[in-house]
């Protein structure tokens, strides 16, 4: 049976793309009095924390043995892939920072979303042939990439590489969640994965101050830091991850995710809302090339749909 869209679905995924968005301002913020993985440690520990009794609510009654362990099993992979993508995208918007970019937050964003576009090309790999929807969707997204990244020459920044690196990490991650699909259970599964990212990510803080090649962050840093590694941890990863699951439920695959890829929209706004950032003109005609690349892979998904449902 086809999922029909309702205004509550609706309302939930827009909800969680605008936190999204404004998570790459608390992001920029946090990075400039601790270290990535101090800020991605404790918010994925809060994120994981914030879960507890969303859990006892809605999945109090999981006792599948079968689907507990695919839970766990998915957890931890998606874990450490979830982890490498977060320290990767923290680690960018990090050196953005300290190279002096005035758009940080938005580039950061929008760059992170090619992860939308690249989902349907590593399809190949799995012998799913892409549409010439998903073709079109990548030569956007490419053109507006040139925009942003290639600013003197042919030439990138190792910034924007960073970044694009997380891209197709977070390209896996959902892949790897495709991959096991509705065999878990999704609040569960959620907590192991933020436990596994916060534990790798305390792992590294303690290895790298043991053998002195990380910046030890102080209780003051941290209490600096303290409202964007809240936000990034309760909203960011605990609130909006819980109102993508509900959201879905009300909503049709591939229309959820046209509304969470605007993320990448909401990431330029907040910046420029809450720390003034600027870019410019060709730089925000490369973001809605690479906008209108995420929208025309997506839509391709919906005729498809369409197809599918007429054939049945």
């Amino acid at each position: 049976m086809e999922k029909k869209t309702n205004g509550k679905g609706i309302a939930l995924l827009i909800l969680t793309a605008v936190v999204w968005g404004f998570a790459f301002v608390a992001q920029s913020v946090g990075s400039e009095h601790v270290n990535t993985f101090v800020f991605n440690g404790i918010r994925f520990a809060l994120g994981c924390v914030s879960l507890i009794p969303v859990i006892l609510l809605f999945e109090r009654n999981a006792k599948d043995r079968k689907m507990m362990k695919t839970t766990v099993i998915a957890g931890l992979v998606c874990g450490v892939v979830l982890f490498s993508a977060s320290t990767l995208q923290q680690y960018g918007i990090e050196l953005y920072n300290k190279a002096g970019f005035s758009d940080s937050s938005g580039r950061a964003g929008f760059l992170t979303a090619l992860y939308m576009v690249i989902v349907p090309l590593m399809g190949l790999f799995m012998k799913k042939r892409p549409t010439v929807e998903t073709w079109l969707g990548v030569a956007c997204a490419v053109c507006g990439l040139f925009l942003i990244s290639f600013t003197h020459g042919f030439s990138v920044s190792f910034e924007d590489l960073v970044i694009i690196g997380c891209a197709f990490l977070f390209a896996i991650h959902i892949i790897v969640i495709d991959r096991f699909g509705d065999q878990m259970y999704s609040l569960r599964f959620a907590m192991t994965q933020f436990g596994v990212s916060a534990l790798l990510s305390g792992a590294f803080v303690l290895a790298g101050t043991a053998a002195g090649v990380m910046e030890v962050n102080t209780f003051a840093d941290i209490k600096a830091a303290a409202l964007p590694i809240l936000y990034g941890g309760f909203m960011s990863v605990g609130v909006a991850h819980t109102c993508q699951i509900l959201g879905q439920k009300n909503a049709e695959p591939a229309f959820a995710s046209i509304i969470l890829s605007t993320e990448s929209m909401f990431s330029v706004i907040g910046g420029a809302i809450i720390l003034g950032e600027t870019m410019t003109l060709r730089g925000y005609v490369g973001c809605a090339l690479i906008f209108a690349g995420i929208i025309l892979t997506q839509v391709k998904l919906i005729g498809r749909k369409k197809r599918e449902s007429v054939n049945v």
